[in-house]
C-alpha cells in the first residue's frame, strides 16, 4: 500500500494540508498501539507498524519536496544520480556559476559572494515557478499527459537538487 492509498488521496502533489492532517490525526487515533494492548503480539506488532507507516507517511506527504520524490519513486523516475542527463542549457549556465564559487574560493569577495547569492536565489525561484505550473497541471491531465508532466517534473527536481548543492557551497563560503 503506498502513502496515497494509505490516507485514501489520489496521487498528486496538490494536498489540502488540513485534511492531511486531519486523516493524519484520525488515523493515529484509530490505530495508536495503546489501544492495542490487550491483543495479540502478532495484532500489537501489526498496529505497531501500521502506525509507523502513518506517520512516515505524514512526513512525506506534507512535505512538497518529499511528495513530489515519492510521487516520482511510484513511478519509477527516479534514476541513479549520476545516471540523469540534465538539459544542455542547464549544464552552461551552471558552468558559469561554478566557476564564481571557484573564483570566490581563491579570492573570497563579500560583494561578489552576494552577487552570487542574488543570482542563486533567481534561478531558484525560476525553477520553483517553473514546477508550480506542472504540479499544478498535473492532477487535471489525462493520464498520457500527466506521464509526459512527471517527466518534466523529474527534470525539475533534477535541477533543484544540483541547485541545492550549488547553494550549500555558497553557504560553505558565507561560513568562512
Amino acid at each position: 500500500m503506498n502513502y496515497f492509498e494509505l490516507y485514501e488521496f489520489p496521487v498528486s502533489f496538490n494536498l489540502d494540508a488540513v485534511l492531511l492532517k486531519k486523516k493524519f490525526y484520525d488515523l493515529s487515533k484509530h490505530y495508536h498501539p495503546d489501544f492495542y494492548a490487550n491483543e495479540s503480539e502478532e495484532k500489537q506488532l501489526e498496529i505497531l507498524e501500521l502506525s509507523t507507516q502513518i506517520n512516515k507517511a505524514y512526513q512525506v506527504l506534507a512535505d512538497l519536496q518529499k511528495r513530489i520524490e515519492y510521487v516520482l519513486t511510484l513511478n519509477q523516475l527516479l534514476s541513479d544520480e549520476g545516471k540523469y542527463q540534465l538539459p544542455q542549457d542547464f549544464l552552461m549556465e551552471m558552468m558559469e556559476v561554478n566557476e564564481a564559487l571557484m573564483e570566490l574560493d581563491l579570492e573570497p569577495d563579500a560583494a561578489v559572494q552576494e552577487t552570487l547569492s542574488t543570482q542563486i536565489s533567481d534561478l531558484e525561484k525560476g525553477v520553483f515557478n517553473e514546477l508550480k505550473e506542472w504540479i499544478d497541471a498535473f492532477d487535471s491531465a489525462s493520464k498520457q499527459d500527466q506521464t509526459n508532466i512527471l517527466l518534466k517534473i523529474r527534470d525539475i527536481w533534477y535541477r533543484q537538487k544540483y541547485l541545492l548543492r550549488i547553494r550549500d557551497s555558497l553557504n560553505k563560503f558565507a561560513a568562512r
